[in-house]
This record gives structure tokens, C-alpha cells and sequence, in this order.
């Protein structure tokens, strides 16, 4: 069953998806990160004016072509933005981990599937074990009329009434085999095994559960709270949910940066005089001339926006509560299935002592049968009765061992023992 999820899990593609999304959330976390250093960009422009304008020399009005260009390097910190960034960090963090731990919850559901699966199949193949054995009694039962009836010892209607129950038997032999093909072709799928659509399975039913005395549902929900997931997931959620709301507040609060620069021009008007004539100063020499350099801080304070930063806080305070009702939701879906699994526990484990019982007495029972038929005591009709009930008791006492095992296998995942080898 191991390798069944090992593999289920490295090739299931929604899973893929999720993977994706935790991908995603890692990259905007780091972002976020990289969001608090200071921005920097470069500037550079390049200007030819046609027709009547203003010489930027002299500011005189001038009816030619004029050519410029501009270079500059521009920096802005944000000193102060209510804690906006800080906040936003944090809450990035948050659902980042959300989606890692939502990620491997959605390993533990595919597992769980893979799971149900693979016991489905150790059940119709326990199926067919049984139905075997019928077939080889009704085969025999018939084999042993037919000499009877050659012989004159026995009438024709009871070999009519042996066949009977000989093709029913195989009828029900070949239904269970439907059944196994249709339960592999479930587990093919949940282990997304491209070109198949059989497999064989390994047989681990030897040795069945034993009950460890009284299952506490509180204790057992207490463990599972501390490592499951979706519980994490949650509070994660609500955690971000936290500093988003906090992010939005900072909104209300006035912001301080801090910009500064450097840059340069050159300008085809800016002329100097040489030997008396006036020629372009070179753009060497202007580019070293025209240097300016700045630096500055900025206070905005929001005064009016048409309530948009309130109504944010308002929403988000929404978001908060949400999330945290989502939470209290998840844990108490866990603790119903707590609740229900211990109960189940409890039922299967006297169910499975009782059906046991059964199923020896009515192996007895048909044990008896058998001999009286044989003795032509009873007929075939009510020797067919207790084997159908011996047959019954059987699959009944098959059914209870396996739910009792998938039972006691999901309890003791959620006590926190390593029933899933998944990281």
C-alpha cells in the first residue's frame, strides 16, 4: 500500500496544482521581502522641437528646430507607510505556509483514497476466495448427484436442483471478478498509471487489529489538532487575515519617503562664444555642466478619498472574522470525524467478535448439512440454504475485519503514528 500512495502522489497532477500554488505564494512572499528596499531607475530622453517655441537657453521665443536630450538616475525610500509593508510581509509569510500545509493536506486525502481503494480490492479478492470454495462444494454436490442418479439411488429433479446451485455459485463467482477489475481500474486511476488498467496488490490481512481498550475521542483530537494541515492551514489563514487587516489601518496613517537623484542634459541652444563666433557647447562639456543633483522627503497625509481606506479596514476586519470562523469550522469537522471513527471502533470491534462467532457456527452448521445430504437426509434446496448462509456469514465476517482495519489504520493517523510515509 506504501508504494501505491508513494507513487499515486509523484504523479498525481492535481496535486501538481497545488504545487503550483505554494510555488506561487513562495514567490510573492520573497517579493514582499524585496519590496522594502529602495527603488531606483534610470531616466534618459531624447527631444527634437519643430516650429515656434521657447529657447530653454535663454527663454527667449525662437521659430527653429531644436535638439535635447536628458539622462538622470532617480531613488525613493518609503520611511513611513503606517507599518503597510511590514504587515503585508508577514501576512504573505502566513499564506505561504498556508498553502505549503494545504498542499500536504491534499497528500493525506489522496493517501486516504488510495487507501479505501486498495482494500476494496482485498475485499472482492477475499470475495472470490470464498466463492471458490462454493463453486468446489456445488461442484462436488453436483458430481456426487450425477453418480447417484446413474446409479438409481437418486431422482433426476435433484441433479436439476445441484446444477442449480452450481451455476448460481459461478454466476456469483464471476460477478465478484467484475467487481475486482472495476475496484483496480479505481486504484489505477487514483495512482494515475498511464497504459494500465490491472494490478496486483499484496496480501496483508493476516494479522487483524486488536482492540486497546476504551478510545477517548477529546484525547485523540487534542493530538490531531497539533499536526494536521487543514488545522494549520487555518490558523495560518487567520494569522494573515491578522496582518492584512493591520496592513489596511496603516492606510489611515500619513506616509513619509525620501527621494534623491543625479542627472544631466544636453542642449543643441546652449552656445558659447569662441574667437566671436557662437558654437554648441560639446556634449562632453555639457554633460559634466548640467549635472544637478537632489534630494528631498515627501509627507503625504491622506485627508479625504471618499472613505476607500475606511471601507478597506472594514472589509478586511470582515476577512478576519471569516477566517476565523472557517477555522473553528475546520476543527469541528475534524472532531465529527473523530467522534464518529471512535464510535465506529467501538461497534466494529464487538461486530467483528460477533461475526466471527458466526461464521464458525455456521461453518458448523453446513458441515452438518453437508453430511445429512449426503446421506440423503435433507435435499439440495436445504442443503443450498445453509451454504448460502455459511457463505453470507463469511462475507460479513470479511467485511467487518476490513472496515475494522481501515478503521483502526485512520485512528491511529490522526493519534499521529507514521501511517503514511509522506513528508
Amino acid at each position: 500500500m506504501e508504494e501505491c500512495i508513494d507513487y499515486a502522489i509523484d504523479h498525481n497532477l492535481q496535486l501538481n496544482d497545488f504545487q503550483f500554488n505554494t510555488e506561487s505564494n513562495k514567490e510573492t512572499y520573497k517579493q514582499s521581502i524585496r519590496d522594502l528596499l529602495p527603488t531606483v531607475s534610470g531616466f534618459a530622453n531624447y527631444f527634437v522641437r519643430y516650429g515656434r517655441q521657447v529657447n530653454p537657453d535663454d527663454n527667449s521665443i525662437v521659430n527653429t528646430d531644436i535638439f535635447s536630450n536628458n539622462y538622470s538616475i532617480d531613488g525613493a525610500f518609503d520611511l513611513f507607510q503606517g507599518f503597510q509593508k511590514i504587515n503585508t510581509l508577514k501576512a504573505s509569510k502566513f499564506l505561504y505556509k498556508a498553502t505549503k500545509e494545504e498542499h500536504l493536506q491534499q497528500k493525506y486525502l489522496l493517501a486516504f483514497r488510495v487507501m479505501s481503494a486498495y482494500y476494496d480490492i482485498q475485499f472482492i479478492e477475499g470475495l472470490i476466495i470464498i466463492s471458490e470454495e462454493q463453486v468446489e462444494i456445488s461442484q462436488t454436490n453436483y458430481d456426487l448427484v450425477k453418480r447417484q442418479v446413474e446409479l438409481g439411488v437418486m431422482a433426476g429433479a435433484d441433479l436439476y436442483e445441484a446444477e442449480s446451485l452450481l451455476f448460481t455459485d459461478k454466476l456469483t463467482l464471476t460477478q465478484n471478478e467484475n467487481r475486482l477489475k472495476a475496484a483496480k481500474l479505481t486504484l489505477v486511476q487514483a495512482m494515475n498509471i498511464e497504459g494500465e488498467k490491472d494490478i496486483t496488490i499484496e496480501p496483508e490481512l493476516s494479522n487483524m487489529p486488536k482492540s486497546d481498550g476504551a478510545v477517548i475521542s477529546d484525547s485523540i483530537f487534542t493530538k490531531a489538532k497539533g499536526f494536521m494541515p487543514s488545522i494549520k492551514a487555518q490558523n495560518y489563514r487567520v494569522k494573515a487575515a491578522k496582518k492584512q487587516l493591520a496592513a489596511a489601518r496603516g492606510g489611515l496613517y500619513p506616509s513619509i519617503s525620501l527621494q534623491g537623484g543625479i542627472g544631466t542634459g544636453y542642449f543643441e541652444t546652449q552656445r558659447d562664444s569662441i574667437d566671436g563666433a557662437l558654437v554648441t557647447v560639446p556634449f562632453r562639456d555639457q554633460f559634466e555642466e548640467n549635472r544637478f543633483e537632489y534630494i528631498g522627503a515627501t509627507l503625504n497625509v491622506p485627508i479625504f478619498n471618499g472613505w476607500a481606506n475606511r471601507s478597506r479596514v472594514k472589509q478586511q476586519k470582515i476577512a478576519l472574522e471569516r477566517a476565523k470562523n472557517n477555522a473553528k469550522i475546520t476543527e469541528q469537522e475534524l472532531y465529527q470525524i473523530i467522534q464518529q471513527l471512535v464510535q465506529e471502533n467501538d461497534a466494529l470491534q464487538a461486530e467483528t467478535t460477533q461475526t466471527d462467532k458466526r461464521m464458525e457456527s455456521q461453518r458448523l452448521a453446513f458441515s452438518i448439512a453437508q453430511k445429512r445430504y449426503e446421506k440423503g437426509m435433507i435435499n439440495a434446496i436445504e442443503l443450498g440454504q445453509a451454504k448460502n448462509l455459511f457463505a453470507t456469514a463469511q462475507n460479513q465476517d470479511l467485511q467487518a475485519r476490513l472496515r475494522l482495519r481501515v478503521n483502526t489504520s485512520t485512528l491511529d493517523f490522526y493519534k499521529g503514528l507514521p501511517i503514511f510515509n509522506i513528508n
